[in-house]
């Protein structure tokens, strides 16, 4: 079977779905749907097809187009049509989440799975109302309880609808540190060490980011000579 014949089946399926389909779950369908074939459609086949559509729907002639977002293919509008389409849902459709809540959700979807309490640890606030929000707007779930902490907390996790929201397609799609912070902003730290009193010890360590974008602790002079790197997690 050609790819050109094979598109419009795929195109189909993307289109009336209502959450994202993967190239897997789009070759089982079609399969199923010309059951009559002799050959079954490899995965391998689906793929090319399915990026011939993706580059099809690219062309400014269309104001949608085929994307990975939220673990699968959706449609989805392009961004200069946005503002058009958002009079279609007035203020729900604009409306944004507080700072309160972004903060924690950006806590959860980099340190996921996580607690409560170690989410209000790494804020420094309570944290109850913007976890509920984040629950209601189902962009965070509940993932089952950490057995190993006094009281068994409840374990939190960023849903499939937040990769959705963000239009991202897995976690790693999550941006580095130094992809939303400016280079400029990004100096070195001096970590003081205990010194003896009435005198200043030359700092021993800096924090600086990685070119993975984490943060490191680099032991040694600041210029950098005979130093080593020490990876931290991400906050």
């Amino acid at each position: 079977m050609e790819i050109s014949e094979i598109m419009p089946h795929i195109e189909a399926l993307i289109f009336a779905s209502d959450r994202p389909l993967t190239a897997m779950e789009i070759t089982e369908l079609v399969n199923n749907a010309l059951g009559f074939m002799e050959d079954k459609l490899t995965l391998e086949q689906v793929q090319t097809a399915i990026e011939g559509a993706i580059e099809k729907y690219s062309s400014d002639f269309y104001p949608f187009e085929i994307k990975e977002s939220g673990g699968g293919l959706q449609f989805l509008s392009k961004s200069d049509y946005h503002k058009t389409i958002a009079q279609l849902n007035g203020e729900k459709f604009l409306k944004r989440l507080s700072t309160a809540a972004l903060e924690t959700l950006a806590i959860i979807a980099y340190k996921q799975p996580i607690t409560k309490g170690d989410i209000e640890s790494i804020r420094g606030v309570n944290s109850d109302y913007s976890i509920q929000k984040l629950l209601e707007k189902e962009l965070i779930v509940i993932t089952g309880r950490n057995e190993e902490l006094p009281g068994k907390p409840l374990v939190y996790a960023t849903s499939r609808l937040f990769m959705d929201y963000f239009g991202i397609n897995s976690g790693e799609d999550l941006p580095k540190l130094k992809e939303v912070i400016p280079e400029n902003l990004i100096e070195p730290t001096s970590i003081t060490q205990p010194a003896g009193a009435g005198e200043e010890k030359e700092p021993d360590s800096f924090l600086r980011v990685s070119e993975e974008g984490h943060l490191v602790e680099k032991e040694g002079d600041s210029s950098g000579e005979n130093a080593v790197e020490q990876s931290q997690d991400p906050v």
